[in-house]
């Protein structure tokens, strides 16, 4: 068999993660400290798990509506309320999904066709472009910049719409700089976009992970932005339930349903056991949400003065669990930099260009470990610097 003319060119042409080769790397170095996989060291909250076990006891394991129980789409609902004065109707304005990651790409078939423009601000999370590529639509990247904390610009938006353009992703807070869009930063935006039919997708699944004096703002709660916005969430980041493969997306009622015809014939419905789950996260675990930010914050000052003090600039940065500081001191490329670490002293951090060109002379950084782990890295870290000459 000819697999190579068989196989989709848009398949073939997919980049593979930079993040996972990395982590695979690691993988097979059992001495390794990894901090390359955005993972959240925290146990998911003991309530969410009794919760499910309860459910599997109970033989509660059945397929669901497609789009979700309706009784776990009234407390995000609820909880998007709550936490973000957004306002969704639960009958027709809400998917459960399997992770953010599925609500992504639920979004972006619904909406994009071939040769219709994809604004996506970079450096960013890896799987905007190659799902914009597999339906025929063409990624159009704004360079985003450390001086700017990484923002898009509204200035940068208008010079990249186009008659073509359909959709504008807005990941923020950031993976991997840890940026975030401040209501002003927003406004801005939203003022470019209003009285056009582009449409956002914004990627909110760092949203409880923001230590500035401003708690996140959606762009969908801004005047006349709602109808123009797809909010994409989960419970990975927030609740500690990566595994669990549970998030949602909320937006305008037409867009939803055609997002869920998709989703009906590709996935059927999210995982039973894991909506269960989190209806009790939903409900009882804003508590939890604050002491794991308060931690990530102890983390985050900690590593960003250890990096500016060893002469890896680092911007600061106010949201998610990333730093991004650059490595330019090296003279070498960022994936050089980190392949030579990863082998003379086994830190494994992801290359900043994982994330897109305008990731090049950066490498990322997770801070979802304890302050012990990050200490050890810290000191291989330096010796490194030292052994090479680059340490301040």
């Amino acid at each position: 068999m000819d697999y190579e003319s068989l196989l989709s060119p848009r398949a073939k042409a997919m980049r593979p993660s930079g993040i996972r080769k990395f982590f695979d790397l690691a993988a097979d170095m059992p001495e390794c400290i990894s901090l390359g996989v955005g993972e959240p060291d925290f146990k998911t909250p003991w309530s969410v798990r009794d919760a499910a076990i309860r459910t599997l006891q109970q033989g509660r394991t059945r397929y669901t509506a497609n789009a979700g129980m309706k009784e776990l789409r009234d407390e995000i609902c609820k909880y998007l309320d709550r936490r973000f004065d957004l306002h969704y109707h639960p009958e027709d304005e809400v998917l459960v999904t399997v992770g953010g990651s599925e609500a992504i790409d639920m979004a972006i078939r619904a909406l994009v066709e071939p040769g219709d423009e994809v604004i996506i601000p970079e450096p960013c999370f890896v799987c905007y472009e190659p799902i914009t590529e597999l339906t025929g639509g063409v990624p159009v990247h704004i360079a985003t910049r450390p001086e700017d904390g990484f923002r898009l610009k509204a200035e940068q938006l208008r010079a990249a719409i186009t008659p073509k353009t359909k959709l504008l992703i807005l990941p923020y807070p950031n993976n991997p700089t840890g940026g975030v869009m401040e209501r002003a930063d927003l406004e801005a935006i939203a003022e470019v976009l209003r009285g056009t039919n582009v449409l956002v997708l914004s990627d909110e699944i760092y949203s409880e992970l923001t230590y500035g004096p401003e708690h996140h703002v959606s762009i969908a709660a801004l005047p006349g932005m709602r109808e123009h916005t797809i909010v994409v969430n989960g419970f990975s980041k927030s609740y500690a339930m990566t595994g669990w493969r549970l998030g949602y997306a909320v937006g305008p009622a037409p867009i939803i349903k055609v997002m869920t015809k998709i989703h009906q014939s590709c996935i059927m419905s999210a995982p039973t056991t894991s909506q269960y789950a989190a209806i009790t996260a939903l409900r009882q675990c804003d508590d939890q949400i604050e002491k794991m930010r308060d931690e990530y914050n102890r983390r985050r000052r900690f590593l960003v003065k250890a990096l500016n003090d060893m002469g890896m600039d680092c911007f600061t940065p106010l949201g998610a669990f990333y730093v991004f500081p650059s490595i330019q001191v090296s003279g070498l490329s960022s994936a050089a930099f980190c392949e030579l670490l990863l082998q003379e002293k086994h830190v494994a951090i992801v290359p900043g260009d994982a994330f897109g060109a305008s990731g090049e002379g950066y490498a990322r950084i997770s801070y979802a470990y304890s302050v012990e782990y990050l200490e050890t890295a810290i000191k291989r870290m330096r010796a490194f610097l030292k052994e090479h000459g680059w340490h301040k």
